[in-house]
Parts: structure tokens; sequence; C-alpha cells
């Protein structure tokens, strides 16, 4: 086993976030945790320790960055320099475009895009002067596929691809040390669909096929020990979105127009004007701890043949070589 690394990881309280941080240290490292939800931080910060890592809860909204670059000098001034940085907080609303109002739309851009390059910003001003380090963006399908009543978070999703793109070349001219990868997550089934605001009359959820959010974490965990690659995709559903999109975008448009918003919520009633956390913390507000996983555990898969094979393009052409080789020795021995 490598030595214990430091970790950062931005939105740790619950859902994705979550299950990367317990995952990284249930292998020993040493985690920062950032978010807004203190219940849900300490109860994270509680199963690191359990599992043998250690962990730091730093109560801090990503979308302010002078508070984000003071809990990356507290991380490193008590855990010691940041090896790896986790951008995975987010923030959105549940309606159409025109029920969403601009200080809403704003706030989202703020956590959900701003809060990934201020954390990106801290995190790179420590790790260039080392030559050393590795930020992942944790993204989605919907970063390449927009879909209907997603408007803000589809936006912010884009913005982060382009711009680790960007950011992703400059290293590469600087021949920095540095690298930064992005991971694009399916419907994952973490508690986004109970605590974040929505004006639908129905219960929001995610599109199926839905994965458990250990799925997403493990692929983010390998991302970071494997950051040489410039994005990972996890799921068969994102593989298909996003070459399917990359084909034929008009005919997901019209197929998207028809399906999507019926698909994105349940038969269950909703109240348009519950608060959601978009403001406050849910955990904070409702004292609540609500962990990694949503209401769908019944619907989600608890793995990814698509993720395996990702990580083992090797293995696997090798296998295929293998298949060919010996498929043209059988034919040269029949002709004989």
């Amino acid at each position: 086993m490598s030595d214990p690394r430091v970790v950062v990881v931005t939105g740790a309280s619950g859902g994705v976030g979550r299950a990367v941080a317990r995952r990284f240290g249930a292998r020993g490292d040493r985690v920062a945790l950032l978010a807004r939800g203190e219940k849900g931080l300490d109860a994270a910060a509680d199963e690191i320790t359990r599992a043998g890592g250690r962990a730091m809860p730093l109560p801090v909204d990503v979308a302010d960055f002078d508070a984000v670059d003071a809990a990356a000098a507290k991380a490193e001034s008590e855990l010691g320099p940041i090896d790896i940085w986790v951008n995975t907080a987010f923030s959105s609303v549940f309606a159409a475009f025109g029920d969403i109002r601009p200080e809403e739309f704003r706030r989202v851009t703020e956590v959900s895009y701003l809060g990934y390059v201020y954390g990106t910003r801290a995190a790179l001003s420590r790790m260039k002067p080392r030559d050393r380090g590795t930020i992942v963006q944790v993204g989605s399908a919907l970063a390449y596929r927009g879909i209907p009543l997603q408007t803000a978070y589809c936006g912010a999703k884009h913005a982060i691809q382009g711009f680790n793109e960007a950011l992703r070349c400059e290293l590469l001219h600087s021949g920095s040390g540095v690298r930064t990868t992005m991971v694009q997550l399916p419907a994952v089934n973490t508690p986004q669909f109970t605590w974040l605001r929505s004006r639908l009359r129905r219960h929001a959820q995610p599109v199926p096929p839905i994965y458990q959010p250990e799925v997403a974490a493990q692929a983010i965990v390998y991302a970071a020990d494997h950051p040489r690659r410039r994005e990972y995709w996890v799921g068969a559903s994102t593989a298909g979105t996003l070459l399917a999109n990359a084909v034929a975008p008009g005919i997901l448009d019209r197929y998207l127009a028809r399906t999507g918003v019926d698909s994105q919520q349940t038969d269950q009633p909703h109240d348009p004007d519950a608060p959601g956390n978009l403001w406050q913390p849910a955990d904070g507000e409702r004292g609540h701890d609500y962990g990694a996983h949503g209401e769908f555990d019944d619907r989600a898969k608890p793995r990814s043949l698509q993720v395996w094979a990702s990580q083992h393009h090797g293995l696997l052409g090798a296998a295929g070589a293998a298949v060919l080789a010996l498929g043209a020795l059988g034919i040269g021995a029949a002709r004989r």
C-alpha cells in the first residue's frame, strides 16, 4: 500500500462526495472534508476515522473563494501538502427555465461552476510550486448533453467541461507535473433528489438507469490514481448518451423533448414551495445526516461492468488480440 496522501473533497457531507471521502479514508489517507452542512461533515469524519483514515471537517461555502482558500491553507497546515483535490460540490434547481429566478440561477452557477473554479485555484496555487498533484473534476453526462428541467445544472457542467479542457492545455503547454482529469457520471442515487430546490409538482428522480454512489466513488478514486487520461466515463448509460450525442444530437433533442420531463419525476406529489438547500444546507436546517445514498436503493445498480472495462483497456486489448490470434490459428489449421 502506498503512503497515506492528503486529499481534499468538496461536497463531502453527502452523496457522491461522501462516498468518495469514505473510500479515500478507508485506505488510510488524510482527508479534508469541505461542505456547508456540519451534521453531514461530522458524520463523514467519523466514518473515515473508524475506517482507519484521518479526517478534518471544514465547514465552508465553495461559492466563497476566500473561504475555500483559507480551508486549503488550514488543511495543509494540519494534514500536510495536498496531493489530490476532488471537486464535487454542487446545488441546483429542478424547474423549467422560466420558473428559475435570476438570483437562483446565479446561486447555482456560483456553487456548481465557480465552486469548481475556486477549488481548482486553491489547489493549483499550492500544487504548481511543488510541480505535483492531481485535481479531479466530477462531471456528468450532462456536461455534454443538456436535458429539460436542468438548465442551471447543465449550464454549470458544460462550463466545467470547457474550463477543465482549457486548464489542461495550459498545464501541458507549461510542462507542469500537476494533472487534471474529469469523471463524467451517470444518474446516481444520492440525497440531491430529496434536498435540492424543486418547483416541480411531482417528486424529482434520477433518469434510469441509476447507480449507487459507491460506483461513482470507485471511478473517481481510480481517476485520482491515474490522472493522465483526460476523462473517464462511468456507466453504460453515460457512454451511450455521449456517443449518441456526438453522432445525432438533433435526434436526442427530440427524444428528450418527449421523454425528459416525465422521466425525471415520480408519481409522488411534491410541494413546489419547499425551500430546498440552495441557500442553506439541508442537514444544518433539519439537523439530519443524509449520508451518501438517496431514496432509490431498490432501483440502483451496485456495480458497472463498463467502469471495470474502462479501467482495463490493456487487458481487454490483449484478450482481444489473443482471441483473434487463436481464431487465425484455427482457420489456418482448418485449411490445412
